[in-house]
């Protein structure tokens, strides 16, 4: 059934209390009216400003009731006829207990006609006592006519504001920036079709960007989701050949309306590795990969000393994401999270429970968002079985110390970005000095090497690296037991990143 159709059948079995939670009063005002063409009743819309009007006509009546709440809801009693009485913004007025009585006997039918009353509000909080005794009806978000209409109503405004000049648009663009107002109302859309435009005149693809920045401030909220900007490109990122081929064989079916048939769009990736060796920046370069937003999941601010809240504040981060598809959800250290273990009250069980009930019905569901998500994670031995059986994700890759010829892209990508040529340095002999080294490591040797330069006033060189090299000892030897430990699990567990 359509949502006219729902709404139809509402008011034909008189219900007494229907709540419309939205920030589009004046559509959900014109879906009332349309129900007209139905189902005849007397229509009225009432807010505290204005008063009670009948908006059943064809055009709107004086106002035919007073603006008193409580004075309001005595009219709808005496009323003689039947009808649909529109409350906007009406919730507050509910924390009074005499008018909560009257909301009572106008449900219970009290010497009272059968009315239909309806509470409209970007949110309707209603008392405990009439929670149980009313019908909440959610209105469809705009499809992508509606959408193209409103873009198009806003290119037409701004050619009014600046004398005549036309929006200039790009089909493809503008098909992409439909699909990614999907998922949000049509004032919400309006708002940001209308920056987009007004910025420069056009809708291009390089509206994308902000485009994505917009909706992101828009929908988060809860302010558990954090928005990377700066995301790196693969070509930025050492190594993980077999990994960023992977990436790339799916980018158009991730990227597309329809997957082709017999094809599902990719659920996402387990990146497991010893630290330092670059999973996070390979999170960031799967955004890349793919051409979407990368978003980042904080456990730690989900976390809530009230009992359900840590679980409702994953379920709004989540539902936010959803929202903000196509997109990359990264959650990084996942193991801290999702531990096991009964410290916390079963809270990360509670948790984890539900991100393994959303990544299952999120892939069972037909049109469901295109999240990809990239988990990540150092310490294996601590995360759920439950969380690494098959399934759960595409695919689980092992991010391993860098071999001879990633040190040497390394080398090269980190002198390069600091303006060197690495040519000028005998890279292969570094590569090798630098054997057991993580890429934040190598990195970090250099930046000890330019110290050690500016301090001898001296230019950077080979010999200097070598030196702060051979100074170093890094967490493969620190740590050797626990890293040879966690290669040894991940060589027939996992799929090599490169």
């Amino acid at each position: 059934m359509s949502e006219l159709q729902d709404l139809t059948a509402l008011i034909r079995a008189n219900t007494p209390l229907i709540v419309v939670e939205t920030p589009d009063e004046t559509r959900v005002v014109q879906l009332f009216r349309q129900t007209l063409g139905q189902v005849w009743r007397a229509m009225y819309r009432w807010t505290i400003t204005e008063g009670l009007r009948r908006i059943d006509m064809d055009r709107e009546d004086e106002p035919v009731g007073p603006p008193d709440a409580s004075a309001v809801l005595r009219a709808i009693q005496q009323a003689d006829q039947r009808g649909v009485y529109l409350l906007l913004d009406f919730d507050p007025y509910l924390g009074y207990a005499g008018t909560q009585r009257q909301v009572r006997d106008l449900i219970e039918r009290r010497h009272c006609q059968p009315h239909v009353m309806v509470l409209v509000g970007a949110k309707v909080e209603l008392p405990e006592e009439l929670e149980p005794l009313a019908v909440r009806f959610r209105p469809s978000l705009p499809d992508a006519n509606a959408l193209l209409k409103m873009l198009r109503e806003e290119a037409v405004a701004y050619a009014q504001e600046n004398g005549g000049r036309r929006v200039e648009t790009d089909d493809a663009a503008v098909q992409q920036i439909l699909r990614n107002l999907a998922g949000l109302s049509l004032t919400d859309a309006r708002r940001i079709g209308r920056q987009l435009i007004y910025a420069d005149g056009a809708l291009g693809a390089n509206d994308l960007p902000q485009l994505a920045k917009l909706k992101f401030e828009l929908l988060n909220r809860s302010g558990h989701l954090h928005y990377e900007y700066d995301t790196a490109k693969m070509a930025d990122v050492a190594g993980a050949a077999r990994l960023k081929r992977w990436i790339e064989q799916r980018r158009v079916v991730f990227t597309a309306a329809e997957p082709p048939a017999g094809l599902e769009p990719p659920k996402g990736v387990l990146l497991l590795g010893v630290q330092g060796c670059g999973k996070s920046m390979l999170a960031k370069a799967t955004a890349a990969g793919f051409g979407v937003p990368l978003l980042r999941l904080d456990f730690g601010s989900l976390y809530d000393k009230y009992h359900g809240e840590t679980e409702k504040n994953l379920r709004e981060a989540l539902a936010s994401a959803e929202q903000l598809a196509p997109c990359v959800l990264w959650i990084d250290e996942v193991e801290k999270g999702l531990a096991s273990g009964g410290e916390d009250g079963g809270v990360s069980r509670r948790v984890l429970g539900h991100l393994l009930t959303w990544m299952a019905e999120r892939n069972r569901q037909a049109g469901s968002k295109q999240v990809f998500i990239v988990a990540t994670a150092n310490q294996v031995h601590e995360l759920p079985a439950e969380l690494l059986r098959k399934g759960r994700f595409d695919e689980i890759f092992f991010v391993d110390l860098p071999n001879p010829d990633t040190r040497v892209e390394l080398l090269r990508l980190h002198l390069a970005r600091r303006k060197f040529n690495p040519d000028d340095f005998a890279l292969p002999a570094l590569a090798a000095a630098s054997n057991g080294f993580s890429g934040a490591e190598i990195e970090q040797a250099i930046v000890s090497g330019l110290y050690a330069a500016h301090a001898e006033g001296r230019a950077l060189d080979t010999d200097l690296l070598m030196q702060e090299i051979r100074n170093t000892r890094p967490l493969s030897v620190l740590m050797a037991e626990q890293v040879e430990t966690l290669r040894e699990w991940a060589r027939e567990r996992t799929v090599p990143a490169d």
